[in-house]
């Protein structure tokens, strides 16, 4: 088929390329424009536009498309038979899903209608879900609210964390967006309306890593999987940065400890947590510091214990 594709991170490359590979005509790649990254923030291009490129295809980065009459003008010249979204990081206005004859087809990871929203991946290791999985669906006006092609289960590994669980459900969402565009083109699968009650994952913050020493050492430690690699997790000490790189949960402690109370106990780096729990630091970096263990960020502090967050 002739395909209009929307995406913008990593997580929409492998769709992307599955398409191309399986001999569909991709006449435009839409992401997002180029935005600044790292330490001097320089602006870069997307994922998906660093891919389009590799492959040769043509590129466009509308800062905006309600109201912008020209870029769907473009898109209804291209005559594409359907479209293709992949976590492009906005809502497509219901003028622009008409298009294609046969709609847009979305892959979302998640089991639809739970987790719907931005941050999917992130929000099933923060529940403490033992399965998620990837679905596609066919796009409504209303965010991910689409009746459903196809869907496939993914059991969630116990110490998985975002980054490694998105690379998983991205491959096995480009594996059935293909099956999905097959299914379609012949007209042989029919979307099927989502049934349950709707959970929401809103869109993350970089203030969303700060860990809040009042929550239970088992809410922090998924925060950890479900932030890893971005934001991260941090707190502070004296007022400075801390990463928190790995870290697991232990069960109660002992004794009346304030929380955010770090001490030695035995070898182990151990912080006092919400509801008397304890966590386990096991590896941290501080700021303008290279990462070490728990046990030599102990070594390099004046005195034991103390109390990490912030202070009043």
């Amino acid at each position: 088929m002739r395909l209009v594709f929307f995406g913008t991170p990593e997580f929409a490359v492998p769709s992307l390329d599955a398409v191309v590979e399986a001999g569909h005509d991709v006449a435009l790649v839409v992401t997002q424009p180029d935005r600044p990254v790292g330490r001097h923030g320089a602006p870069a291009p997307s994922d998906v536009a660093r891919a389009a490129e590799k492959n040769g295809l043509p590129v466009a980065k509308p800062e905006k498309l309600r109201g912008d009459r020209s870029f769907l003008e473009r898109i209804r010249a291209l005559a594409a038979d359907a479209g293709v979204v992949v976590a492009y990081g906005r809502i497509l206005p219901a003028e622009l899903l008409e298009i294609p004859r046969l709609g847009f087809v979305n892959v979302h990871a998640s089991l639809l209608p739970r987790h719907r929203g931005a941050a999917p991946v992130q929000a099933a290791l923060l529940a403490g879900d033992t399965e998620t999985g990837v679905v596609t669906m066919r796009v409504v006006p209303e965010l991910d609210a689409g009746p459903l092609y196809l869907a496939r289960r993914v059991a969630i590994r116990p110490a998985e964390d975002a980054g490694s669980l998105a690379h998983r459900l991205a491959r096995d969402g480009a594996e059935l967006l293909v099956e999905t565009l097959r299914g379609v083109a012949r007209g042989a699968l029919p979307p099927v309306p989502q049934r349950g009650e709707p959970t929401w994952s809103r869109p993350l913050s970089r203030a969303d890593g700060e860990v809040d020493w009042s929550a239970t050492a088992d809410e922090i430690a998924r925060r950890l999987r479900a932030f890893t690699p971005w934001p991260g997790l941090f707190t502070f000490l004296e007022g400075e940065r801390v990463k928190l790189l790995a870290a697991e949960a232990r069960g109660r402690g002992e004794g009346a400890v304030p929380e955010g109370t770090l001490d030695r106990v035995g070898d182990d780096a151990i912080v006092r947590a919400g509801a008397g729990t304890s966590l386990v630091v096991k590896r941290v970096q501080r700021e303008g510091k290279n990462p070490v263990s728990g046990a030599e960020f102990l070594r390099g502090l004046s005195r034991l214990p103390v109390r990490l967050g912030r202070q009043p």
